[in-house]
């Protein structure tokens, strides 16, 4: 983590949405240059020139930042008022608190570890909550606690109440690393961070268990994965990112399976890095990603 946090240092990250209007590009520079900031990255999307909606990630460097963070969100709310405008300013030297949700199967687990422990993730991992124990030593051994929290049976309610203890207040989102619980929408609001989750991108052809076989069953030529956030809806909050990897029929049911979760890793990972660099915008039930 220390070359990233190091690179970041006195870096903001700014997120303007809003509706479209002229002037709202000028408005945000001028800001920029009258705190005495330096723009190193600027991404801006407008779905409609004219009546749509406007979003805007400005990366900008600024000597002594941790110091004028107040000056500079009062300088934004006077700023973008006028415009109508939403905005979250983040220190990007300051890295989210992610935990991790996982039961048996561990490869989007390990991945993400990995990929922290090489610096990779601007995140700090102050757990990883499992229903299962069978990770607990391969956690551990990446100096991270591991929590057993057993889920068994229709009611839930137990286990739920245990999460959002461990979780209040100690994290800045969570990710199902193949947590396979549904979660309820009691527990979404209960805990109050964003959640990011991880499933194979079948759905709804294959729905259930074993969908790789059925997958096989039907000879389908493209396997892949989906990475979003969790909402009420199950399996269908906005998505983050997806990808496909093409396959063969001579390929079994759990070469199709190992294919697959090599795409889940990678997928998410890229989701959870875009959301803790601040990358990814929610507007309605899709997002807009500047990656």
């Amino acid at each position: 983590m220390t070359p990233r946090l190091e690179a970041t240092h006195d870096h903001a990250c700014l997120i303007v949405h809003g509706p479209d209007r002229p002037g709202i590009v000028a408005a945000v520079t001028a800001l920029v240059t009258r705190i005495g900031g330096n723009i190193v990255t600027l991404d801006q999307y407008s779905d409609n020139p004219e009546g749509g909606e406007f979003f805007q990630r400005v990366v900008f460097h600024r000597p002594h930042l941790e110091a004028a963070l107040p000056a500079v969100e009062a300088d934004l709310d006077e700023t973008l008022g006028p415009f109508g405008m939403t905005w979250r300013l983040t220190d990007q030297s300051i890295p989210k608190r992610m935990a991790i949700l996982a039961s048996t199967s561990d490869h989007c687990l390990l991945e993400l570890l990995w990929r922290h422990r090489r610096g990779e993730l601007p995140v700090t991992i102050p757990m990883v909550i499992s229903n299962h124990t069978n990770t607990a030593e391969d956690v551990r051994s990446f100096g991270i606690p591991f929590f057993h929290v057993p889920a068994h049976g229709p009611d839930k309610t137990a286990a739920e109440a245990r999460l959002v203890e461990l979780l209040g207040g100690n994290v800045d989102f969570v990710v199902l690393a193949r947590y396979m619980q549904i979660l309820s929408d009691s527990f979404l609001e209960e805990v109050g961070v964003p959640i990011i989750n991880i499933h194979h991108s079948f759905l709804p052809a294959f729905i259930g268990a074993a969908p790789y076989r059925k997958a096989k069953e039907r000879g389908v030529k493209l396997i892949g994965a989906t990475s979003h956030y969790v909402t009420e809806d199950l399996d269908e909050g906005p998505i983050i990112e997806q990808d496909v990897a093409r396959v063969s029929h001579a390929m079994t049911a759990a070469d199709l399976q190992a294919r697959g979760a090599y795409v889940e890793r990678a997928v998410l990972s890229r989701a959870v890095q875009w959301h803790a660099e601040d990358r990814v915008i929610r507007h309605g039930n899709h997002t807009i990603v500047f990656a």
